[in-house]
């Protein structure tokens, strides 16, 4: 299985094409065949996705909640103060504003936190499948091409 370490070997050697794919001094290289979005947390031992991809999710996850938040607010919370709350027009709305807003907050921090671990989740267990797949594939190929090899050298006595 082609680790970091073989394909940096292997760039030394120069029996591989190297097509970078960021410019030196803009972050970790990467290597062009997977452009990993996950990097190792030595302090916790684990990979952690980049920050790039924590902080954009982060962000849109914070848009969504607020957004998906007030309209969901407006489309039940209002309804149910028109009801109970008698007066002009504009004072059921005036006394579901603050509880509206609060609502919205709570709902960007949820989706600001969430979306982050979700997308956490999905990319490790993504990679996690993947790595388990060509440690299959790479140990069944090991196997057949010892078998051919024992079997040429018996051939060849």
């Amino acid at each position: 299985m082609g680790t970091r370490e073989v394909y940096e070997e292997k760039l030394r050697r120069g029996n591989l094409h190297h097509d970078p794919t960021i410019n030196p001094g803009l972050g970790a290289p990467r290597c062009p065949r997977c452009l990993s979005t996950l990097v190792p947390s030595p302090d916790k031992g684990e990979w952690a996705i980049t920050s790039v991809l924590h902080d954009a999710t982060a962000v849109a996850g914070s848009g969504i909640g607020g957004m998906l938040g007030a309209i969901h607010g407006i489309n039940t919370g209002i309804p149910y103060l028109q009801n109970r709350v008698k007066g002009p027009k504009w004072l059921p709305f005036l006394v579901g504003l603050p509880p509206l807003l609060m609502f919205s907050g709570a709902s960007a921090a949820f989706g600001g936190y969430a979306l982050p671990s979700f997308a956490q989740l999905t990319v490790t267990s993504y990679y996690a499948a993947s790595s388990a797949s060509h440690y299959g594939i790479s140990l069944l190929t090991r196997y057949v091409e010892e078998f051919h090899t024992s079997r040429g050298q018996q051939e060849s006595r």
